[in-house]
């Protein structure tokens, strides 16, 4: 945790991009360029170099998505690093799996108000479902996208 930038950014870009020929997603999530956390950014860079245009795999699009107490934590990003979403994906009637999900990881539940909280969770999706009309939604945001 937090160690990543001892690694040569070269061996964890290998290591993501032989994952990538392995399973050969056509869609990638990873983190927002814009995170506070230095392994966040670190894996994004990786990612992005892994997926550059000149490689032969499948990937068709990249998303980044937020991480709540790292994407919003970052008070010195400029607007261009802020997460600013723009796919929203129905969440509605999947948020209490989401919830279940997340009490899987004790060891990141934190009482509300911090944003590692059940409440906060819940809150952040049905902000961002409010943006687009839904009750709940997940954000992302699209940092590449390749339709044929």
């Amino acid at each position: 945790d937090n160690k990543l930038d001892a690694t040569p950014l070269l061996e964890i870009i290998q290591k993501i991009e032989n994952v990538i020929f392995k399973i050969k997603p056509e869609i990638i999530y990873t983190h927002h360029h814009g995170d506070l956390n230095i392994d966040h950014q670190i894996i994004n860079k990786a990612v992005l170099t892994a997926t550059r245009p000149i490689n032969k795999h499948n990937v068709k699009s990249v998303r980044t998505f937020e991480i709540l107490s790292s994407s919003e934590w970052n008070f010195q990003n400029s607007n261009k690093n802020f997460f600013q979403p723009n796919l929203f994906i129905d969440i509605s009637n999947e948020l209490n799996k989401k919830i279940k999900s997340f009490l899987c990881y004790k060891s990141e539940i934190r009482p509300f108000p911090h944003p590692r909280s059940v409440e906060a969770i819940k809150s952040l999706a049905k902000l961002r479902g409010s943006t687009v009309g839904l009750n709940a939604a997940e954000a992302f945001y699209i940092a590449r996208s390749i339709e044929s």
